[in-house]
């Protein structure tokens, strides 16, 4: 049968008994109960490019700026919108061949060929449709914004080299730090709300994986949010607190002060049969918020337990050789 420790130890002096007596009457209990509350976890990260939404425009012929209408950096733009006129000789060849066949040829074979050809080189259809320029225009392929430019007004260029990074930042990715010992409880989260400082209003975050590779430096995961931006208010970059949260649920419950670890284990110390007996027991939990755990074994609900007071129950617990 185990020991409990009895409140009151004799001390060697007059003083430190007045002291004693007075922890006893401020020991306090709370009950074990069942609260229906949510599971939390608070975390921060930063705002980051959605990856799916990042469009290069690397022509697939060379040749030389005529006229640059994306001229700046993060200059806004839209789909099919004309980002820059140039004269290639391999695309003006391309086209004589097309405008040759349509006019002379009678084989269908050889005007289907030309017509091909100007495919391959990404040529826009509209322009077939046009009297024959000895320019052509590059489009832009999506909405977005140009995060990088390789060229200027009189620019060279070769084939398959990347002139413009346009990307969309409709829906953008919030990279969420998660250290080890909160990784069993992301799977159980539901609900992602951020904020920022640069505004007051709450956004939410929908979950979208944890990486599968952890930070040696800090010991964390990565959990990555996606996050609807067709406002245009987050921008790259930004730092954004994450409060994540599930559905209420009922949690057997006992306040964080009423728990103490010693050597990786968690003990309650429970109220003994006589008055100001206590003992240790070794309990399983798991963090229900910062205040709160969630009791998942050996108590039960309305079991008394100390709340207050865990340093000398700690100290007489060693003292008794009960751990």
């Amino acid at each position: 049968m185990k020991k409990l420790i009895l409140i009151g130890l004799v001390f060697m002096s007059a003083y430190a008994k007045e002291a004693t007596i007075k922890q006893l009457f401020n020991v306090q209990t709370v009950k074990v109960k069942s609260s229906l509350t949510a599971m939390s976890l608070k975390s921060y990260g930063f705002i980051k490019i959605d990856e799916s939404k990042v469009y290069d425009v690397a022509p697939r012929f060379s040749g030389f700026v005529e006229t640059l209408y994306a001229d700046k950096l993060y200059k806004k733009v839209s789909k099919g919108e004309a980002l820059v006129k140039v004269y290639s000789p391999e695309v003006l060849k391309a086209k004589d061949e097309y405008y040759n066949s349509v006019k002379y040829a009678k084989n269908k074979s050889m005007l289907k060929s030309a017509k091909g050809k100007l495919e391959l080189l990404n040529i826009p259809k509209n322009e077939l449709n046009k009297k024959r320029s000895n320019f052509t225009t590059i489009v832009s392929p999506e909405d977005g914004y140009i995060f990088e430019k390789s060229i200027n007004h009189n620019s060279a260029f070769n084939a398959k080299t990347n002139i413009f990074k346009i990307v969309n930042i409709d829906t953008l990715w919030v990279e969420v730090k998660i250290h080890q010992d909160q990784f069993s409880k992301i799977s159980k989260l539901d609900t992602f709300e951020l904020t920022t400082p640069a505004y007051k209003q709450i956004f939410s975050g929908t979950n979208q994986g944890i990486y599968p590779i952890i930070s040696e430096k800090d010991e964390s995961f990565t959990l990555r949010l996606e996050v609807d931006n067709k406002k245009g208010l987050l921008k790259p970059g930004m730092y954004m607190s994450v409060n994540m949260s599930q559905a209420k649920k009922d949690y057997l419950t006992l306040p964080s002060t009423a728990i103490i670890r010693k050597n990786g284990t968690f003990y309650a110390f429970i109220v003994g049969e006589y008055e100001g007996e206590y003992e240790p027991i070794e309990v399983d939990l798991e963090v229900l918020n910062k205040d709160t755990y969630i009791i998942k074994s050996t108590l039960v609900e309305g079991d008394i337990v100390v709340d207050n007071a865990l340093f000398m129950m700690d100290s007489d617990a060693q003292i008794n050789g009960l751990y």
